[in-house]
């Protein structure tokens, strides 16, 4: 049936721009075909501004300040109805970067200064000398506008958490069995100092740019003006956008920075699939109940079920979000000879990856923010599990001399529950000093939690 304003988010072919449509509107700035159109723009006009202040350009005179700012206003005003004007151009040439080309032409013909200059828009250029460094500025303004702080914001709820609950006992399970206690906060703490990291990587990546013709050599540059050094003039032009200019490439930029960016997106997406399963744990063994929303519904047929859809979700779109990443990564640094097309489509997937990234950012601070600690259900797990003394026990053993402290501890302990009182009986018995003796019977499993609440408070 064709689409209406009513229908299309149900005709939506991906979920991003159907069911999820709302959580990753602000990537649409930058990622949606009309904003790559924009990008693309601005480099052409960029590039046309930089070449008419070029002193060796003699058939180009400088720019007043009104044609400057009439340039500006081309990029800034920048509509729908422009995009789709150059989309149905583009329809005729089959080439969508030619067609800004175009428009550009014919925005700009009427204009007396700028009609004498409509043969310098796009001079010298390859189309992926600015496609390339369209997608990087994509790349970094999404970073930075976007992506960066919603990753910020679970930091700062972690961070809270792990302070808040510094000095909650709660009994750890490695292989999933019961281990030495730690604290919620020291929990949280762990994931909040993994996050930082893998954010000073995301945001470390330096992101480069080239605009050096069909092969990477000024060919045309240098046969139309040989006196110009176009190396320093393009390395100017590539800086003065905010990019690393990379002086050696094929027609393509090799997109080496990409996949760096992607691999380290990814890595902070594992890290973040390791918290939504944990979290996932922690709620199903009651450490943590989730505020109830009016009028939800757990289950179809099972009215009591809370379910821990937010981690799920967050989870599920990982998943994705992390094989486009790492294809992307893949892929984008590969190209037979000087030119193949096959990054060019590839590169149109930048908003599905780094779309499914949000979703699983937001969905995880949903699931954040309905988390409520279960201090008693903490409590109860810790004291009906006392086995998990025997490691300090060994150790003070250990210290005095006392033989097969390992073995004797294990005999008492391993695969058997011990309570309170059977344990003093053993430490009574101990041939170590009375101090020891009293330290090891006023010990608990609440009260054997190391550091972690000194390590939780300082992250």
């Amino acid at each position: 049936m064709p689409a209406t304003a009513q229908n299309t988010s149900l005709l939506a072919l991906s979920p991003l721009d159907g069911r999820y449509a709302r959580a990753v509107d602000p990537l649409r700035a930058h990622f949606s075909e009309a904003a790559l159109i924009r990008y693309r723009l601005k480099i052409e006009v960029e590039w046309l501004k930089a070449l008419a202040a070029e002193p060796g350009i003699a058939e180009l005179k400088p720019f007043g300040r009104q044609t400057v700012a009439a340039l500006d206003r081309l990029v800034d005003k920048f509509s729908e109805r422009d995009a789709a004007r150059i989309k149905k151009i583009e329809a005729e040439t089959n080439h969508d970067v030619k067609a800004i080309e175009y428009w550009m032409k014919d925005k700009l013909g009427s204009s007396r200064e700028l009609g004498r200059s409509l043969e310098f828009i796009h001079f010298a250029c390859t189309s992926e000398d600015i496609n390339n460094l369209s997608y990087a500025l994509m790349l970094a303004d999404a970073r930075e506008k976007v992506m960066l702080p919603r990753l910020e914001q679970i930091i700062a709820v972690l961070r809270e958490l792990a302070h808040r609950h510094a000095a909650l006992p709660m009994l750890s399970r490695t292989h999933g069995q019961p281990a030495s206690p730690t604290t919620l906060g020291k929990e949280m703490a762990n994931v909040v100092h993994r996050l930082e990291r893998a954010r000073a990587r995301i945001a470390g990546v330096s992101l480069l740019g080239k605009i050096n013709g069909a092969v990477g050599n000024y060919n045309a540059h240098s046969v139309a003006y040989p006196e110009v050094d176009w190396e320093a003039f393009c390395r100017r032009f590539v800086e003065g956008l905010g990019l690393e200019f990379n002086p050696y490439t094929i027609q393509i930029e090799p997109h080496d920075a990409f996949a760096e960016l992607f691999d380290a997106w990814a890595r902070a997406n594992t890290i973040l699939l390791d918290l939504n399963r944990d979290l996932w744990g922690y709620i199903s063994v009651g450490y943590f109940k989730q505020r109830l929303k009016a009028g939800e519904v757990g289950s179809s047929t099972m009215p009591h079920k809370v379910n821990p859809i937010d981690f799920e979700n967050s989870e599920g779109n990982i998943g994705v979000a992390n094989a486009l990443l790492r294809h992307l990564a893949d892929k984008l640094p590969v190209s037979r000879w000087q030119r193949d097309l096959s990054d060019s489509t590839a590169l149109r997937n930048l908003g599905n990856a780094l779309g499914h990234t949000l979703l699983a950012y937001v969905s995880c601070l949903r699931g954040l923010g309905k988390l409520e600690v279960n201090a008693e259900r903490l409590a109860e797990d810790l004291d009906a599990n006392w086995e998990v003394l025997a490691e300090p026990i060994q150790q003070v053993m250990r210290r005095y001399g006392v033989p097969e402290a390992y073995e004797k501890l294990k005999a008492l302990t391993r695969g058997k529950g011990v309570d309170a009182a059977r344990l003093a009986a053993f430490v009574r018995k101990l041939p170590i000093p009375a101090q020891a003796r009293k330290q090891l019977l006023a010990l608990t499993p609440a009260g054997y939690t190391g550091h972690a609440a000194a390590l939780a408070r300082r992250i």
